[in-house]
């Protein structure tokens, strides 16, 4: 446990002391970059720097920036042709001198593609073929031989995560922007639209006239299986809703002579299909209640359950 804390609050140690080394300038001008690029921004990185370069990477791509990541080596056995002219090139290496980036700053040099260096060393092979250096301050690595990359990686995924989140914000990068790259798993799930959500699940909700008796609205909540019928005008807007709430608080002796409109709660929570999803689980359960109807032109087209969101993994 010693050993532990002492390795995260040196690396948060680390990344305070980058906060408050950042050179403004040359962190715009890498901004200004990415903004301006109107090809791919390729990561490079060998070693523990390439695993932090992927996931630089996947962050830049999936928040507005498009990019890949490269392998150097590979780069210098034919890779080069996807590092395009109209791209940029984000290199990662902490020393500077890695081998296997020498051939990509030359390619990059003879064509004129912008060059962002991640490193600690400004002066360094990289450092000095960069156009643009972000310099990482010289921390001690937590590893307690100095030589695992633990401080410096901390850093340069810190670095990279700014890199992202500053021209995302800089290019207006919306949550409906991020939910079209991001559709799958929970946080993508709820990114969705109802229509989305439509396209799979498009079975009618079960309905009933104002004027249906009680048997048949019984009859028609079970068999609709969702605890809930949507009443209907005779041109097929929602007059109401009935729950299985709604019926239980209806159970009189007269309870076989009321009709739907007696147990329908009048102007219910609906959606549209341009809603998002994660705004109708919010509404759903700030208001306690598992059903909500879809609408389209006032008219009920598909019935959503919290239960069916939560068993499909939205929420």
């Amino acid at each position: 446990m010693d050993t532990a804390r002492t390795v995260i609050l040196a690396e948060a140690a680390a990344l305070g002391t980058l906060a408050e080394a950042l050179d403004g300038d040359a962190f715009a001008r890498a901004v200004d970059t990415l903004l301006a690029t109107k090809g791919h921004c390729i990561v490079l990185g060998v070693g523990k720097s390439g695993h932090i370069g992927r996931k630089i990477a996947a962050t830049l791509a999936s928040t507005g920036t498009p990019s890949f990541f490269v392998h150097p080596a590979e780069a210098s056995h034919g890779d080069l042709g996807m590092v395009t002219p109209g791209s940029c090139v984000l290199a990662i290496s902490n020393s500077g001198e890695s081998r296997e980036l020498v051939d990509v700053l030359r390619y990059c040099n003879k064509n004129a593609i912008p060059v962002i260096a991640i490193t600690c060393r400004a002066g360094s092979t990289l450092g000095k073929a960069a156009n643009i250096v972000l310099a990482l301050p010289n921390v001690p690595e937590a590893c307690p031989n100095g030589l695992v990359p633990t401080t410096s990686m901390a850093m340069t995924l810190a670095m990279g995560d700014a890199l992202a989140i500053a021209a995302m914000q800089a290019r207006g990068f919306t949550a409906a922007d991020f939910g079209d790259r991001h559709p799958g798993g929970k946080l993508g799930l709820q990114l969705q639209h109802v229509g989305d959500w439509m396209q799979i699940h498009n079975a009618p909700p079960p309905t009933v006239s104002p004027e249906a008796k009680a048997r048949d609205v019984l009859g028609t909540i079970t068999e609709g299986r969702m605890g809930c019928a949507a009443v209907i005008n005779t041109n097929g807007t929602l007059a109401g809703m009935i729950t299985d709430g709604d019926l239980r608080r209806a159970l009189t002796e007269d309870f076989f002579d009321k009709t739907a409109a007696d147990m329908m709660s009048i102007d219910p929570y609906c959606v549209t299909p341009q809603d998002r999803i994660s705004d109708v689980i919010a509404h759903l359960t700030t208001r306690r209640i598992a059903n909500v109807f879809v609408l389209e032109s006032g008219k009920p087209v598909a019935a959503m359950h919290l239960k069916d969101l939560l068993e499909e993994g939205y929420l």
